[in-house]
């Protein structure tokens, strides 16, 4: 045991040794190595980075919460189905019906847009084109976990009294009252005047996206004195009691088939979703990208360890001579196939560690310069350089074998 480590010792110095006797030659066969697993490294810490944002947001919403929509949840790539934009909307009397029937439902909050461009929202000299107009029951800032910073947020009397009055997001107060206190000024929406009366502290936002920083909230009926022809745009939030969200899921949409007229075996006419759902449904979409993106960087992985295999058959030629004089003394076959193999293993892993410390720099630097969510998992660190090291030993088998079976005799007389 102990000779055997000395000799995997010894074989690991001439590895070294080796190395740095031909640097750049090494620093070219390891750069496939490089590149796929800096690839890896970078790919996995903006994917978890993006995950751990996309969790925060979506749970900031409320892990009880139910979104009821018109169209089915999720990402839609290019136009929607005829059945979909054919749907009916939803009705603030769905919520209505959803409240009174849902036994497993705590709270029901009711959002109206405006269906088309966003309007324009004024202050003084300052306007926002981007901002999101909502009309919205009291029960909304629970039912969404908006958090207060400043004022209060407008009840149920000023909803019934269809007062000008408005919420507003952190974005907004950023934007218009950077040095002055925004309660009880008069923000401008469609030439109509609302006073502010409370704002919302900043949420954790989904990547690339500020809106919901960047929103008025007015008093449900408000909205609809003023929007009396909007007819879509209806949005339906449900929270469930603690531990019900299932059972809240299950009967909200029993009732919206019911009253939406659904035959039993036709499908949902509506969407219904959650935090968690959305989550799960980000995940499957970046585990299919993740898988993609691996499988382009093994390609690097592979020409990097063709590299390795051709230069370390190199090696054994130039050094056929040194092996058989470690022959003639007495080293066996084990330990000239551990020299080469180590010599590989040690190539490629160096270009793993090196491919780890340039992932380390360029997340970093996507984190820093971009502002793009980006952390760097410990397992995609401990995977990184098992890999390399993997790719040394596999490629450098062939180079070992051959060394190792090198006739003494003939390798004395070489060269």
């Amino acid at each position: 045991m102990v000779r055997d480590r000395g000799n995997v010792r010894e074989n690991l110095l001439l590895a070294l040794d080796t190395l740095r006797t031909h640097k750049f030659r090494s620093l070219l066969t390891i750069l496939g190595v490089l590149i796929g697993t800096t690839t890896v490294i970078v790919v996995a810490s903006v994917f978890a980075g993006l995950d751990a944002q996309v969790s925060e947001a979506a749970k900031g919403f409320g892990t009880r919460t139910l979104f009821i929509f018109k169209f089915d949840p999720g990402i839609h790539v290019g136009r929607l189905s005829k059945e979909e934009r054919m749907r009916k909307p939803l009705v603030p009397e769905d919520a209505g019906a959803i409240k009174e029937e849902c036994p497993s439902v705590q709270t029901v909050a009711t959002e109206l847009f405006v269906w088309g461009p966003n309007p324009t929202i004024k202050y003084k000299n300052s306007e926002i084109l981007d901002g999101n107009f909502i009309g919205a029951t009291s029960e909304d800032f629970a039912t969404v976990n908006d958090e207060l910073a400043d004022g209060h947020f407008f009840t149920d009397i000023d909803d019934l009294h269809r007062r000008n009055v408005a919420v507003v997001g952190a974005d907004v107060v950023q934007r218009f009252f950077l040095n002055e206190d925004p309660i009880g000024k008069l923000i401008t929406v469609d030439g109509n005047s609302f006073e502010v009366i409370g704002t919302i502290a900043k949420r954790k936002s989904f990547p690339g996206d500020n809106g919901s920083d960047r929103v008025v909230k007015i008093p449900f009926l408000t909205f609809r004195k003023l929007y009396p022809q909007q007819k879509e745009g209806v949005f339906i939030l449900a929270m469930a009691y603690e531990g019900k969200l299932n059972q809240a899921w299950d009967e909200v949409r029993m009732v919206l088939r019911r009253r939406r007229h659904v035959k039993p075996l036709d499908k949902d006419n509506f969407g219904i979703s959650s935090a968690e759902a959305l989550i799960g449904q980000f995940r499957s979409i970046i585990s299919t990208v993740a898988l993609v993106t691996v499988a382009i960087s093994a390609i690097g992985l592979l020409v990097g360890g063709i590299g390795v295999m051709n230069i370390m058959l190199v090696s054994v030629t130039e050094r056929t001579r040194e092996i058989g004089v470690r022959k003639a003394i007495g080293a066996r076959r084990s330990d000239i196939s551990w020299q080469f193999l180590l010599e590989a293993m040690t190539l490629t892993g160096s270009g793993g560690v090196l491919g780890i410390l340039l992932g380390f720099l360029l997340s970093f630097l996507i984190k820093t310069l971009l502002d793009f969510p980006s952390s760097v998992p410990f397992w995609s660190v401990g995977a990184g350089f098992v890999v390399a090291v993997s790719i040394g030993l596999f490629f450098g088998m062939w180079p070992a074998l051959k060394a190792a079976r090198l006739d003494p005799i003939v390798a004395l007389r070489y060269e």
